[in-house]
């Protein structure tokens, strides 16, 4: 069981460090963009591009932070570990899905196994946080019955 959480462990790990790099490239082609710009007799369209490229960047700028934020949770994620509850870092059997509570990553495929990466903060992750083996939970008006927690 190990196996699997340091595979879905390393899973999360390489989707953030995935999107940081995208989102970093892309700030890089908006700054190029902004630095490109030359003024021509065109000013109101030059200004109207400038302003567009440097929203862009600062939305890019606020992906880039809430992705570093991820990778501040998964610094606190203890995948060698076992505990008695559905907690951060646990991974959760239930009678209808595979769950590994880290950070929303989505669907997860190990050696033909679906599993979902899913958030504390998420509704799933919220209905699953403190469950035991062999409890219910309701979630969408669905019983789930816990089979492990690792």
């Amino acid at each position: 069981m190990l196996d699997f959480k340091t595979q879905l462990y390393k899973h999360c790990v390489d989707y953030v460090n995935a999107r940081i790099n995208h989102i970093q490239v892309a700030m890089q082609a908006a700054q190029e963009s902004i630095n490109g710009e030359t003024k021509s007799s065109a000013g109101d369209k030059h200004e109207t591009s400038r302003a567009m490229a440097q929203l862009e960047q600062e939305k890019l700028s606020a992906q880039l932070a809430e992705a570093h934020k991820l990778q501040g949770v998964l610094i606190g994620v203890n995948q060698n570990e076992y505990a008695a509850k559905a907690e951060l870092g646990s991974l959760v059997i239930t009678s209808n899905g595979n769950y590994y509570i880290c950070i929303s990553a989505g669907k997860l495929v190990i050696d033909g196994e679906t599993y979902f990466a899913v958030s504390i903060g998420s509704p799933i992750g919220k209905a699953l946080l403190n469950a035991r083996e062999l409890d219910r939970i309701l979630f969408n008006n669905q019983s789930l019955l816990i089979k492990t927690v690792a």
